[in-house]
Order: structure tokens, then sequence, then C-alpha cells
């Protein structure tokens, strides 16, 4: 009798690396692979993809237009929560892969398997994000990394394509492509090959989502966007759909190159790494968002929530999505944007994104207590008199004390 074969999930991309990983594992545990691949927005022609899949030896090829779920589900709470990583990243790479590592963990089941694999080296935040992720969800899932396997040799771009060649499997026009990429509907990330050397500056000809800012329109453009409870419903009036509303920003930021980020980040596995960002319409919404707030958020919730925002985006880029510390901080983010409904209005000119105005129907500004001009008795200044000599207190009592500087 024969025993039903192994079934592997393997996270698809259609590019160099997933495809010679696909064989590979074909070969090495003699399984049948599910290709699996999810539409994020990355704008190429995923058909082409799976069919390349199945071409390459899977057994079923899997795609899975998540766009909607990517935006709504993880793009506008990690804006909410005004998460950036080491003060310039959005997070899009980061982002992603806690939403596809969700949707492997379910096709494994809907395919009775108990193995996922990806793509992504032992150097990687990658590898973490996705391994994490899927051992929340399914603590007896089996992982399969062959860039960590001891079988694995095809530890080269040129050995893999000379892999690939053998087993007739199409590879890219370009053998010596200088850079990698991802891509997804919040941004698009370039790194190594030439980007390797922190001081030499990216090529023009890389990016893909803007304008050069040099060579952006002479004129700026402006634009509205409306928010409910902190989340983004309306560009210029217009309700559109989470999908729909970021792809619409990201058209008009890259078209004034505005959101480009080129830094060097820490890896969660200890290592420096040099990155280049395109995230044209999360910049806007990063922006517009923090418009919004300032005349809708009290002064010390905001200050709590600004402690736990790089503690979220940190979390977020070391893989613990799923965690019992992101659902309690989430939860204090969530109650926090109740009150964070209005309009902000932005001039997008050159690379800039710039507010230029903001209004809410339940705005804790107040004209009359805050103007320069008559405040007809809104505001008794006499009363910061008190209000100074108590705070001071006990910086005159340290001083009193000897324990002032100078003193």
């Amino acid at each position: 009798m024969t025993s039903e074969k192994r079934k592997i999930v393997l996270a698809y991309s259609g590019g160099l690396d997933t495809s010679v990983i696909l064989r590979w594992l074909i070969e090495t545990y003699d399984a049948e692979i599910i290709a699996f691949i999810a539409d994020l927005g990355q704008g190429e022609e995923l058909e082409e993809a799976r069919a390349k899949a199945l071409r390459t030896g899977a057994t079923h090829a899997v795609v899975r237009d998540v766009k909607e779920d990517f935006v709504r589900d993880f793009v506008f709470p990690a804006m909410r929560a005004n998460a950036v990583y080491e003060g310039f990243y959005l997070l899009g790479t980061s982002i992603a892969r806690p939403l596809i590592a969700r949707e492997q963990v379910a096709v494994m089941r809907e395919f009775g398997a108990d193995t996922i694999a990806h793509g992504a080296t032992g150097k990687g935040n990658d590898q973490v994000r996705f391994e994490m992720t899927a051992m929340a969800l399914c603590p007896e899932v089996k992982i399969i990394a062959p860039w960590r396997d001891p079988k694995w040799t095809l530890n080269s771009r040129e050995k893999m394509i000379a892999y690939a060649e053998k087993h007739g499997i199409p590879v890219p026009a370009s053998k010596s492509k200088p850079y990698s990429s991802d891509r997804n509907l919040l941004h698009i990330s370039f790194e190594g090959g030439i980007l390797e050397d922190p001081w030499a500056e990216p090529p023009e000809d890389m990016f893909v989502l803007s304008v050069s800012p040099l060579k952006a329109p002479d004129a700026p453009e402006y634009v509205e966007i409306d928010f409910e409870a902190g989340t983004p419903v309306a560009v210029n009036g217009e309700r559109l759909s989470p999908a729909a509303l970021l792809a619409k920003l990201n058209e008009l930021g890259g078209r004034h190159g505005v959101g480009r980020v080129d830094m060097v980040e820490n890896r969660f596995v200890g290592m420096k790494s040099r990155g280049v960002y395109e995230t044209p319409g999360g910049t806007i919404l990063y922006a517009a968002h923090r418009a919004v707030e300032q005349l809708t958020m009290d002064r010390e919730v905001m200050l709590q929530r600004d402690m736990l925002s790089p503690k979220i985006a940190q979390l977020i880029y070391n893989g613990f999505w799923y965690s019992p510390e992101m659902e309690a901080l989430m939860a204090f983010v969530d109650k926090s944007q109740e009150t964070v409904t209005g309009t902000a209005r932005l001039r997008l000119y050159k690379g800039s994104c710039d507010i230029v105005g903001r209004k809410a129907p339940r705005s804790l500004y107040d004209p009359a207590l805050s103007t320069f001009e008559d405040d007809a008795g809104a505001y008794n200044q006499a009363d910061a008199t008190g209000f100074i000599r108590l705070n001071a207190m006990r910086l005159r009592v340290r001083n009193r004390a000897g324990l002032f500087p100078g003193a």
C-alpha cells in the first residue's frame, strides 16, 4: 500500500527564488507542493505566476485577493497607532507578512497539509515574521525554511539560475539585477546589491511608484482626506474602500515624488541593513491622520499613544503582530481613536507633503481660548500665576536644599 505523499504549502511569488524552491522541495522531500500566492496589490500578473507554479511542478496553485484585508486590518491599524520604525520606515513589508502567513496557514488546513515553506533567508526579518505568525495561529505547524536547511546548496544567485535552467524554469531576462525589491499596495522596498554601499545614491531608474521630486510638477496639488474614528474613508469627498483609497493616494503622492525614504535600519536578527522605500500613499495618510488628531485628541491620551507608537512599530517589525502585548497595546490605540473624526487638507509639491488645514465636527480647539486678541473673558490670565507657582514649588525647594546646579 502506497502512503499518501506529504503536502507542503509554499508562499510563492513567481520569482526566481520561490520557483527554484518549489522544484527543490519536490525533489528533496518527494512532496506535493501547493503554491500560495497572496494578491497584496503588487501590480503583477498573478495568473501568470499561478500558471508558472503549476508548470514548475506544483499540484495546486492558490491565488487569494487580500488587498482589502491588507489595508483595512493591517495598514490602517498601524497608521492609527502612528507606528513608524526607527523614525522613517512605515513598515510596508513588515505589515504584510503576518497576513501572508495567516492565509498560508488557512490554505494548509484546507488541503489537509501540516507543513509550510517560505523563501526568506536566514539573515533577514521575514523568516521571523512568517514563522512567528504561523506558530501563533497553528502551534503544531511544521516549517521548512530552505535557506536554513542543511540539504540546501543553492546559496548564490548563480547556482539558482543554473538549477532553474537545468529544470526548465524561466529565468528573468536580467541575470544580474543590481538589487532586490518587494512590492504591495502600501509600498515598494529595495535592498541588496548596489544598495549595500550606504554612501551610494540610489539610481533614479530604480524607483517605480514615484517620479523624482526634481521632475515633479511645478504646481502643487491639494488633497483632502476624511477620517471617521481614526480610519480614512474618503479622498476629496469621494468615499472609497480601503484598498481603493490607498491606491488613489499612491497615485496622487507618486505624481509629486512624495514618500521616498533611504535609511539604514536595525534588523531583528542583529545586523544593520540599508533599505530604500517608496510609500507615497502611506506618507500622505500618516500626515493627514496626525492633522486630525491635533484637533480631536486629548493631550494626555495623545502623549500615552505616542509613547506606545515606537513599541508597536518594533513589534510589527519583529514579527509579533499576533501576540498578547500587541492585542493590549492596540486596544488602547483603538480607544484613543474614537474621537478622531474630521478632515485634513494637504499640499503635495516636489516631494513634500504639508498639512495646510484641518477641521473636525467635535474639535477640542477653541478659538476663544487660544486667541491673541480680546477673549471676552473666556480665559482669566491671572489664573496662570498660581499655576506657575505650584509647578515651580519643587524646583524652589530643590534650590533651597542646595541641590540645584550652580547653587
